[in-house]
């Protein structure tokens, strides 16, 4: 079994609903995202799949995220934009791609350097 990893960071603001505490007032997070991939069989260049299609993928959600107050997103309409939500919106979105013969396993969003909430796809 390969796994390869794909990370970038996105600045957004948030503030979270049904919660009492400080995050319940807006505020902004440079999100680390790396995305997990995984697969049996390489190609014949010895890759489970090329990084730019991964990054190119990534960007179709997270362009949509980069820069704006993920509260007024259509995404986050129905649901409080928590790292763990950030997480699964990210997830759900890459699940729909192909990436041959590879399959996506999880997604980690770092909220903080010290704090992070993963979403496992499979």
């Amino acid at each position: 079994m390969f796994e390869l990893a794909v990370e970038k960071t996105i600045a957004a603001a948030h503030y979270l609903r049904n919660f009492s505490g400080r995050c319940e007032r807006l505020h902004g997070h440079n999100y680390r995202i790396i995305v997990f991939l995984q697969g049996e069989q390489l190609d014949d260049a010895g890759m489970l799949v090329d990084f730019t299609l991964v990054k190119e993928s990534m960007s179709g959600i997270l362009d949509k995220l980069d820069h704006y107050c993920l509260n007024d997103l259509p995404e986050f309409a129905e649901i409080s934009p928590s790292a763990e939500n950030i997480a699964r919106v990210i997830g759900d979105f890459l699940a729909r791609q192909d990436f041959g013969r590879a399959r996506l396993h999880r997604v980690q969003v770092w909220e903080t350097p010290n704090q992070s909430a993963t979403y496992f796809v499979s």
